[in-house]
């Protein structure tokens, strides 16, 4: 317990740092969204409406140390501010309307990739020197050394605009009601196909080497071979005994993962045309839209944070090693 709590103390720190940097950053760039919305309506807009703006941004002539509080505050009650290409939008609205089609698409292919390629190189490991170990790991190292940009496209065009055997863009077809039904979960699943087998096929290969690394240090353990002196099967002795402890790397890398979900695969979102939170972040550094980049931004460092602890919660009840320390 006092381990969690420290980390906990560790991480409330790191997003307090990052609440600050995300406050600061937009107020030190030049110009700001008031300016930018006076220049968008070409002088249209009277002082008392940009006087207003200012104070809805949060960029009126108050001092920094006050407009810092009520940045925090308003970051604790859940107001991330206006958004300026959706004005009056809120940010915490665009963001939510979006953050559920990220985590499916990334949560979709983290799984995939880790489930796969952690199954691979324990086989990898555990038969060395055989066709799985020789062949598959420069294989799939190969694939992933593409950019993810150039897969998508070339995905695209070959399994959508070629032999259209997928759809071309967004998360579902224009005219369905999304809701739990059959037929928009199978719509929805067939958009979601080739996205997340592009970011399958890039990440796979680094699963895969890690395990497979991990594996042929375990395997060399003595409890292994006390374990196959006591004649243990040889699936019980890979999977309980070796795969078991080399999972524990593993863990970090998906808690890793699992929080940079929320950031969304930017570039594979932008090639499908996917509403997920990298596509809108590209619409809003477009825009200069900053209180939607800072959401978005405070949004990613926030899942980031939950991941690890999460994560460190987790090590705690799989390794004894680390509750002894």
């Amino acid at each position: 317990m006092r381990l969690i709590l420290r980390n906990l103390g560790f991480y409330l720190l790191a997003f307090w740092a990052s609440i600050t940097i995300n406050f600061l950053l937009p107020r030190f760039m030049p110009g700001d969204p008031v300016s930018r919305m006076f220049a968008q309506q070409a002088g249209g807009m009277q002082p008392e409406q940009i006087a207003q703006l200012r104070k809805l941004f949060g960029l009126d002539d108050r001092p920094l140390w006050e407009q810092y509080i009520s940045y925090v505050k308003s970051v604790f009650t859940g107001d991330l501010g206006i958004s300026i290409s959706r004005f009056p939008t809120p940010v915490s609205e665009v963001i939510g309307s979006q953050i559920g089609w990220t985590l499916l698409l990334g949560g979709t292919a983290l799984v995939v990739a880790a489930v796969v390629g952690n199954l691979l190189g324990v086989l990898a490991a555990w038969r060395r020197g055989g066709f799985l170990d020789s062949a598959f790991p420069p294989l799939l190292i190969f694939v992933g050394s593409f950019p993810y940009f150039w897969l998508a496209m070339g995905a695209l065009y070959l399994f959508g605009v070629t032999l259209g055997w997928f759809p071309l863009r967004h998360a579902y077809d224009a005219g369905l009601t999304p809701g739990l039904n059959a037929e928009f979960i199978s719509n929805a699943g067939t958009h979601l196909v080739l996205p997340a087998l592009t970011v399958v096929a890039v990440t796979v290969g680094s699963w895969m080497l890690g395990m497979r690394n991990t594996m042929i240090a375990t395997a060399a353990e003595d409890y292994i071979t006390m374990a196959e002196a006591k004649g243990l099967s040889p699936s019980r002795i890979m999977f309980r005994y070796a795969a078991r402890n080399a999972l524990l790397p593993s863990v970090t890398n998906f808690g890793m993962g699992l929080g940079f979900v929320v950031g969304g695969a930017l570039l594979t979102e932008v090639v499908f045309a996917y509403p997920g939170i990298g596509f809108q972040l590209l619409a809003a550094v477009q825009g200069l839209d900053y209180p939607l980049m800072q959401g978005i931004f405070l949004t990613i460092t926030a899942a980031v944070l939950l991941a690890n602890f999460l994560v460190d919660i987790v090590y705690v009840r799989l390794d004894p090693r680390v509750r002894v320390r």
